[in-house]
């Protein structure tokens, strides 16, 4: 069986994270990606450590198995080839700031002329519409803006970043969804459209309860540390070796809970009696687990809970994640054989499906450029000598 999205050809303009992002997940799902950059720099990416052997993981990533096409964008026939190249695939993926394709003259307005099926996705910061549309963004701009920041860290911390770029991940993945969306309704259609996907449009859609919660509690969610705002005990804890975390989902968890723990006198205490009492009541009932967890260590507690059936996990460091059995055997840790920075772990694909074999490696990432030749011959069906003279025209 084929891979879901197996004929889908990409022309990717992305750079740096989350235009990449968006087209390793199509890969991972079938699609060929080709991958316009910038003669002899290449995406900016490829600057960004952590750095093997003078090759960029960071870029490795997020662009192993893509091809890549070095064009010059800024040259009459570099614009050519762009728009000659748009025709051959199905979708294309953007992440410029919005405006910039059009000055380039090659906007959606001009791709869809030539290309009526083609799927048009721009991810940005703050999407092609509205006043702010024209500011640049970055990862750390729209959590902030998007009250992502203003709900993550501790009671009486600074504003807190999440540890990874939420901003460019969750836009990533909307992007890609909003693809595959419009690849199913083009087969019922014929027709392709654009897909505007902004950074900040998705801090907004993942901030789950924090907005409602304002418009019923009348002042702005703060941040509670591991805590769950509504539901207790269901928050991080330390034993006396390490830190777990616990979630006591309903009143029924929590009578198993305190039979676990040998507390008897916490499940009959009014103060705990429902979910509602334990949240409001949290500040007591934390520190009186808290005193209690931080005398055994971590495994006799997991040991104990796992036991009962209360849901619990360790905290783990990353060095720990990567043994973590679950994942091995869900193949979330595969590798990527680069020629120059050797063999690196990177995450498998989380999306499981029977068309999707689970193989235990990637290829690698591209160099700049390396595929210009192949597919200009293969696609557009240039001879070698016009190639080499766009090179020496500084076109490729």
């Amino acid at each position: 069986m084929q891979k879901p999205l197996a004929g889908v050809r990409v022309l990717d303009l992305t750079r740096v994270l989350a235009g990449p992002y968006c087209t390793m997940m199509l890969s991972d799902l079938g699609a060929e990606i080709v991958k316009i950059e910038v003669p002899l720099t290449g995406d900016d990416s490829r600057s960004f450590g952590p750095f093997k052997n003078g090759k960029s993981l960071y870029f490795l990533n997020v662009n192993r198995g893509k091809e890549s096409v070095a064009i010059n964008l800024k040259t009459g026939a570099g614009k050519k080839l762009l728009r000659d190249l748009a025709k051959k695939c199905d979708v294309l993926v953007e992440n410029f700031r919005p405006g910039t394709m059009e000055k380039l003259g090659l906007g959606w307005d001009v791709l869809q002329k030539d290309n009526p099926a083609l799927i048009y996705a721009a991810v940005s910061g703050f999407g092609h519409t509205g006043p702010d549309s024209l500011r640049p963004a970055y990862d750390i701009l729209v959590q902030a803006m998007g009250g992502v920041m203003s709900i993550t860290g501790w009671p009486d911390s600074p504003p807190t970043r999440v540890g990874l770029s939420m901003g460019d991940i969750t836009a990533a993945i909307f992007t890609s969804t909003g693809i595959v969306s419009a690849l199913y309704q083009r087969e019922k259609t014929g027709k392709g459209q654009k897909v505007d996907v902004s950074m900040l449009d998705c801090q907004l859609a993942i901030l789950e309860n924090a907005l409602v919660r304002y418009q019923v509690e009348g002042k702005p969610p703060a941040p509670l540390g591991t805590r769950h705002p509504t539901i207790t005990p269901f928050q991080a804890f330390q034993a006396s070796d390490g830190w777990f975390v616990v979630a006591v989902g309903n009143d029924a968890l929590w009578n198993t809970f305190c039979a676990a723990i040998k507390r008897p006198d916490l499940a009959v205490d009014p103060r705990y009696s429902s979910n509602g009492d334990r949240t409001m009541n949290i500040s007591g009932l934390e520190a009186e687990l808290g005193k209690m967890f931080a005398v055994k260590q971590l495994k006799e507690w997991l040991a104990l809970l796992e036991t009962a059936g209360v849901p619990c996990a360790p905290v783990n460091t990353i060095d720990k994640v990567l043994e973590d059995r679950q994942l091995k055997a869900r193949n979330m840790f595969v590798t990527v054989d680069d020629p120059v920075a050797g063999k690196i772990i990177i995450p498998g694909n989380p999306i499981k499906m029977e068309s999707i074999p689970e193989c235990p490696d990637r290829p690698p990432a591209p160099e700049i450029g390396e595929h210009t030749d192949k597919l200009l011959r293969s696609l557009l069906g240039l001879e070698d000598e016009e190639i080499e003279r766009l090179k020496s025209e500084g076109v490729l």
